[in-house]
């Protein structure tokens, strides 16, 4: 599932430990009226997929993860320690053109 939204960093989620960015907030709202309603969701172990689209070549592959994955845990009921296995990939994009794509998976399906 491609989404085209520029991704958050966890530097830009989170002040200090407790308090959401107002760049955060903003992003969670985005995100909860862009993701679909009707994706996919294992009910038990879960493989995550994702595709990062970056538009800086100094980004880090790790630092959007958290903050993507709280939003897809609260848009679709699922705790994230349900994830055993998450495979990221990352992609060189144009300012503009920037996107997450994901997918979930049984974990029993890929062994």
């Amino acid at each position: 599932m491609k989404i085209n939204i520029k991704t958050l960093s966890v530097n830009q989620a989170w002040k200090g430990k407790r308090f959401k960015t107002d760049k955060y907030k903003v992003y969670e709202q985005e995100l909860m009226f862009i993701l679909p309603k009707d994706a996919y969701i294992p009910e038990k172990e879960i493989v995550l997929c994702l595709i990062f689209g970056f538009s800086s070549k100094l980004s880090d592959f790790d630092n959007p993860v958290k903050p993507f994955v709280d939003c897809l845990q609260k848009k679709y009921g699922f705790n994230d320690r349900m994830i055993k296995r998450c495979i990221i990939d990352v992609m060189l994009v144009k300012k503009g053109q920037e996107f997450i794509d994901f997918r979930m998976t049984d974990y029993h399906d890929n062994f």
